[in-house]
């Protein structure tokens, strides 16, 4: 309990227990006096103090290092007169240079006794308070604080009342000091000795562990009986904390006793039920596990395992740990669904009706689930030859299950996709977000050695569906992650192989289970962040984004009548035309999926609502004049945009793929005065940059071709820039726009507004072919431009683009970049590959 002491910048030696160790020691005066000085000087040298009050009566040791109270020190020690320096407490403890305004007003003076200077260049200080002082004012603050003080007398009452309270004082002091082993027994002896009261009202303070503004208002304090009346709360509150302590440690003590104790009189109830031919508690839930673990159709495997730990448990006590650790882990075997599942439907056509009826388009995934149920419907049938017929592969067994992998940008109906299939097979439906999942055990869970252990999320979902043949969707597996902790990428490598998760083995189940019935379902937005690996081992389905006439049916028939209940309208109160969700389709969403659509929807009946609340008149049929005065001003006006910008030599329009659909790029070019320099900008990847410089060694080699002088790139920079900086870019597509774009402004030609092209190049001139054409082509489908280059490669692409695209766009396929520019600038006539 004793204090600690401190100067500003105090730096203790933790590592030498001997203070005085090494130390140089000057001694003042040997003789510690009680007589006080009759005069005292009007300005004093003030040290700061941090967390510590020294009181009059009192010798204290103290430490300083900080230059400025070394140097006072120095001032004061090498001076004439009593060496008296002037205490204060510096209001906030974390301060480090404490000025005038930091500092309380009340101090004490003090006489320097004894001095060691230490070969860490710090001070180490006796001192003995004299009596208190007031600070009139700082009349110096460098090199160190000085201030004008006036002497502040002590009131020292007598009395009954005051020896009362200063026994009082000393015994429960003495009585503190007792409960704390830690106390000298010399301090209790020499405070059992004292007789003045405020010699024992300070030097008991100086003691008593206490805050600094409790500290600084003892000190303050003019009258004696009040300094002993504040000390007698501080007291008592410390004596009841340390006797709370103290009856806690007691009880914590016999707690331990009291189950030792339970546990020897639990063993002799049992011997004594076991000589009445009594049963346990104990005895009843084994005999639960044993009647469970029966009936729950567990493989040989899991059964003997659950046998064996049973048996531990009917062997251990209650109060065991170990008693708790098995009773979880039986509990979880015997509540898996080993034998229980759901039958499935087999009914194609009500499979088809199902799918079609949630979902409107996304016939390549109806396509697939309507497939694997034609096969389990016919292995089924034809179960009883199978299983006569002798097996061919003696090492590989059949692929029951299937993992289909669903990537397409976000909004087009992945996720919900999974819930209409279960619908469809009649199975339940369960559903695990990957995203952001970095820790192995999260799939595998934790060995039964740690602490809180338990199953990954797989066995969890399991239990949790009470079915051994669920829907099981593992959401957002593009966006899995992976640390110190292990990789979750690598633990799904089991789950999701259809020849390995017969047998999956959870690290807290250390049995397998048969996930092989499960129906497993990923979702993805883009496949470049999938590990090669665990993307073999699932079937992979491209979803690729809505046309506007798709967008158009899924709203009239999904999105509005959803929005429309969910803001409590009903269909008599609103329509939707045809051309009103065209024009929100057109001007208020830019995306490959509904989600904003939905949204914007959504607002509009919010509107509505309102309007009906406030009693206005509305109409029941929505214009397009009402979407402008419910959402604004058309955020994207496609054709305004696309003629304002291709107005101008050196712009030209490409098609980009993002995982989120498909995209309009617009590449600018310019040029000025300079010699050979070529920037490019706008947050573009190295290859989109290998891809620019391409395109201009190409422009350069064939320059006399293009109509341009074989020197033109002697006296000028060109600047190359890619619009939304923000966005990061990156690919080799965009090769064939920007070799347009360059010869656009080279050749002083603006490129056709209603155009817009993709395509690899080479330093030969060459075109080749890239990835993500549907999304490109519905995304220029989405801005008006009717006219499209593609690489000649690519034709077999067009397959997957919509009927009604194709019938509304032109396209023309290209070898080489002489036909792009043919195309670009010259007023030929197109290819159109649907009439070629």
């Amino acid at each position: 309990m004793t204090n600690q002491w401190n100067f500003f910048g105090d730096q203790t030696n933790e590592n030498n227990p001997d203070p005085t160790s090494g130390l140089e020691e000057i001694v003042l005066n040997n003789e510690i006096s009680e007589k006080q000085p009759r005069n005292f000087p009007d300005k004093i040298a003030i040290l700061p103090l941090r967390g510590l009050v020294v009181y009059p009566q009192t010798a204290v040791p103290l430490t300083i290092g900080q230059p400025r109270s070394i140097q006072l020190i120095d001032d004061t020690i090498g001076g004439v007169g009593e060496r008296l320096i002037g205490l204060v407490a510096s209001k906030d403890i974390n301060v480090e240079n404490p000025g005038s305004a930091d500092l309380y007003t009340t101090g004490t003076i003090a006489q320097v006794h004894r001095l060691f200077r230490a070969p860490d260049e710090t001070i180490r200080l006796l001192v003995q308070g004299i009596t208190r002082f007031n600070i009139l004012e700082f009349t110096q603050t460098e090199p160190y604080l000085i201030a004008r003080i006036e002497i502040d007398a002590e009131t020292i009452e007598t009395g009954i009342e005051i020896e009362a309270l200063t026994r009082n004082v000393r015994d429960q002091f003495i009585h503190i000091a007792q409960m704390l082993p830690s106390m000298p027994q010399e301090l209790i002896i020499s405070v059992s000795t004292l007789e003045d009261p405020l010699q024992t009202a300070y030097t008991i303070a100086n003691f008593q562990r206490m805050d600094l503004n409790e500290a600084q208002d003892i000190l303050e304090l003019d009258s004696t009986r009040e300094k002993l009346t504040k000390l007698v709360g501080i007291l008592t509150r410390e004596s009841e904390v340390l006797e709370l302590g103290q009856k806690i440690q007691k009880e914590a003590k016999s707690e331990i006793d009291k189950v030792q104790r339970e546990y020897f009189l639990r063993e002799q109830l049992k011997a004594i039920q076991k000589e009445l031919g009594e049963v346990d508690e104990q005895a009843v839930e084994v005999e639960e596990f044993r009647k469970k673990i029966e009936n729950a159709g567990m493989p040989e495997e899991a059964k003997k395992q659950s046998v064996r730990e049973l048996d531990r448990l009917s062997k251990l006590p209650t109060a065991a740990a170990e008693y708790g650790v098995i009773r979880t882990y039986l509990d979880w075997l015997v509540t898996l669904p080993w034998s229980l599942n759901t039958e499935d439907n087999f009914d194609i056509v009500h499979a088809r009706q199902i799918l079609d009826e949630d979902h409107f388009g996304l016939q390549d995934v109806k396509d697939r689930i309507i497939e694997f149920l034609a096969v389990q419907k016919l292995l089924q049938q034809r179960s009883d030859i199978f299983s006569e017929s002798e097996n061919v592969d003696k090492i590989r067994s059949l692929k029951e299950g299937v993992i289909l992998c669903l990537v397409g940008p976000p909004g087009v109906g992945k996720t919900s996709l999974g819930q209409s299939i279960a619908r469809a097979l009649n199975r339940k439906f369960v559903r695990m977000s990957l995203g952001g999942v970095r820790d192995e055990a999260e799939i595998r869970g934790h060995r039964r050695t740690y602490i809180g252990a338990m199953p990954g999320r797989i066995l969890q979902a399991m239990r949790r569906v009470e079915s051994n043949n669920p829907i099981f969707m593992l959401d957002e597996i593009d966006k899995l992650g992976s640390d110190f902790r292990g990789d979750p990428s690598s633990a799904l490598l089991e789950v999701l192989d259809p020849e390995q998760n017969k047998d999956f083995r959870d690290n807290y189940l250390e049995v397998s289970f048969d996930l092989s019935q499960v129906l497993f379902i990923t979702t993805a937005n883009t496949l470049e962040t999938i590990p090669a690996p665990l993307l073999d081992r699932m079937d992979v389905i491209q979803i690729s984004g809505y046309t506007e006439e798709e967008k158009n049916v899924i709203a009239q028939h999904y999105l509005v009548r959803r929005q429309l209940k969910e803001n409590g309208l009903l269909p008599s109160e609103v329509e939707f035309s045809h051309e009103t969700i065209e024009f929100i389709i057109q001007n208020y969403t830019r995306e490959a999926g509904v989600r904003n659509l939905e949204r914007r929807i959504g607002q509009i009946c919010r509107k509505i609502v309102t309007k009906i609340g406030l009693n206005e008149h509305t109409e029941k049929v929505i214009t397009i004049d009402d979407v402008k005065t419910y959402l604004g001003k058309p955020r994207f006006p496609k054709s305004e945009e696309i003629a304002l910008r291709t107005s101008i030599p050196g712009v030209a329009i490409g098609l980009a793929w993002t995982p989120y659909g498909g995209s309009v790029l617009f590449i600018e070019a310019t040029k000025m005065q300079g010699s050979r320099g070529f920037q490019i900008t706008g947050s573009i990847g190295e290859v989109m940059q290998e891809s620019a410089r391409a395109a201009l060694s190409y422009i350069r080699s064939k320059a006399v071709d293009l109509g341009l002088q074989d020197d033109f790139f002697n006296n000028i920079d060109i600047h190359l820039h890619i619009p939304s900086g923000a966005q990061p870019k990156d690919g080799p597509s965009a090769g064939v726009t920007i070799a347009t774009a360059l010869a656009s402004l080279l050749l002083n030609k603006t490129m056709r507004p209603d155009l817009a092209m993709t395509g690899e190049i080479t330093l030969r001139g060459q075109v080749l072919p890239v990835g993500g054409i549907k999304e490109k082509v519905l995304a220029a489908y989405s801005y008006g431009i009717k006219n499209i280059i593609l690489p000649a490669q690519n034709e077999v692409d067009l397959e997957e683009i919509p009927k009604e695209v194709m019938d509304s766009m032109h396209f023309s396929l290209v070898k080489t970049i002489g036909e792009v520019f043919e195309y670009a600038f010259n007023e030929g006539q197109y290819i159109d590959v649907k009439k070629a």
